[in-house]
């Protein structure tokens, strides 16, 4: 979505063509409008992620396992809510790339 719009391309037709492919996901199906919008007021908010992420990562250090990505993501869910979007949706994380 990011690119899309870097790249001035027509968003509709990119989540069109990308959807039919690997990056399909109910996170693009779904959200992709309010995302292209700016808009995150729907659905699990990054609070609600952090904590279950929390547990997560918790566990894991408990029992050895190693979850780079998971401690990768976040972080990047604790960057919105530094910027005030803790109630925001976990579609906000494009925020982290449009708005750095």
């Amino acid at each position: 979505m990011a690119f899309a719009k870097a790249a001035g391309l027509d968003t509709d037709r990119v989540v069109e063509v990308i959807s039919k492919g690997a990056a399909q996901s109910w996170q693009m199906e779904n959200r992709w409008k309010t995302m292209a919008a700016g808009r995150f007021d729907f659905g699990f908010a990054v609070d609600w992620m952090r904590k279950d992420l929390g547990i997560c990562l918790s566990e894991a250090k408990r029992n050895g396992s190693p979850l780079p990505v998971t401690a990768l993501v976040d972080q990047f869910y604790r960057l919105v809510q530094q910027r005030g979007g803790g109630r925001y949706d976990t579609s906000s994380l494009i925020l982290n790339i449009e708005k750095p």
